[in-house]
């Protein structure tokens, strides 16, 4: 039931990104996540709605076009730490990005989300 929830409020987080028009960002952003979320992205520390909102908008902004942002990946959540992977894809061929979000849920919303953008290099042994 828990996975089930962070499915859920995840799922309502990468919608955002997908708004078929700006003017919904917001209302997608606060059904998923909390008050006082702390946002760790590629810029850094931010807190509130509205900063992740910039950031949600700067993607949807993205100079190769309007992208798409799916979960490609299942939901795996130890106790109330959920991560998942995505992709962000650029209309006509265009860049394409992938990652993975750890985020933390409480009462049934996201109050911290960690993105790692990119894939990570194997190590040199």
């Amino acid at each position: 039931m828990q996975e089930e929830t962070a499915r859920s409020a995840i799922d309502t987080f990468i919608s955002a990104f997908n708004a078929s028009d700006d003017s919904y960002v917001t209302a997608l952003l606060s059904q998923a996540l909390t008050s006082d979320v702390v946002f760790w992205g590629p810029l850094g520390r931010s807190e509130g709605i509205a900063a992740v909102e910039r950031f949600v908008l700067d993607i949807r902004r993205h100079p190769a076009g309007t992208g798409t942002m799916v979960r490609c990946s299942a939901v795996d959540m130890p106790d109330e730490w959920a991560r998942y992977q995505w992709v962000f894809t650029t209309p006509n061929g265009g860049p394409r990005l992938a990652g993975t979000d750890v985020v933390h849920l409480r009462r049934s919303l996201i109050d911290q989300v960690i993105v790692f953008a990119g894939e990570i290099e194997p190590s040199a042994s």
